[in-house]
């Protein structure tokens, strides 16, 4: 964590914490139980609140490109809520000359991660979505979501034994 020193009227000397900074390895992008395409930050290891991250949300499209993320760029981390890392902000002044801006459906390919299957945005939403509705990665966290405490609370129903079931064809 680095730290910023200022003096304020009566020159008393005030410390503040800022978010540590670090760098955008990737970008790897994760299907949710509706299909929903999330973006994920793969980060050089960085320690904040107590834990070492090495991942953070970036949300949707729309807000990597409202801060004009890109791989390779020196990005601001902090959890949100303390919980949830997420990525805030570029140092934009560090920013690699080759880098481009980020698109998400060109960085897939056009095909979905998990299955290959086709997406696809509404305009009228942030979200891309796989439309392969036999898509495992959605099975899986259907059934993940279905098991959790909000649903049946199915004890040792994890996402380990999820992933065995249904990669082996058992569910």
């Amino acid at each position: 964590m680095s730290w910023t020193f200022l003096t304020n009227h009566a020159h008393v000397l005030l410390c503040i914490a800022r978010d540590p900074e670090t760098r955008l390895r990737d970008v790897q992008v994760q299907v949710g139980r509706t299909g929903t395409l999330t973006p994920v930050a793969e980060l050089e290891p960085v320690f904040l609140a107590g834990s070492t991250l090495s991942r953070a949300t970036l949300h949707n499209e729309d807000e990597i490109r409202r801060k004009d993320i890109r791989i390779g760029d020196r990005v601001i981390v902090e959890k949100a809520g303390e919980v949830i890392p997420a990525v805030v902000g570029v140092v934009a002044e560090q920013r690699p000359s080759q880098s481009r801006p980020f698109n998400l459906a060109q960085h897939i390919h056009n095909r979905c991660p998990a299955c290959g299957g086709p997406i696809s945005r509404d305009p009228e939403f942030v979200a891309w979505r796989c439309e392969n509705i036999a898509c495992p990665a959605q099975l899986k966290r259907t059934i993940e979501h279905y098991a959790g405490r909000a649903g049946m609370d199915i004890e040792g129903l994890g996402e380990v034994l999820v992933n065995q079931l249904v990669d082996r064809n058992l569910v």
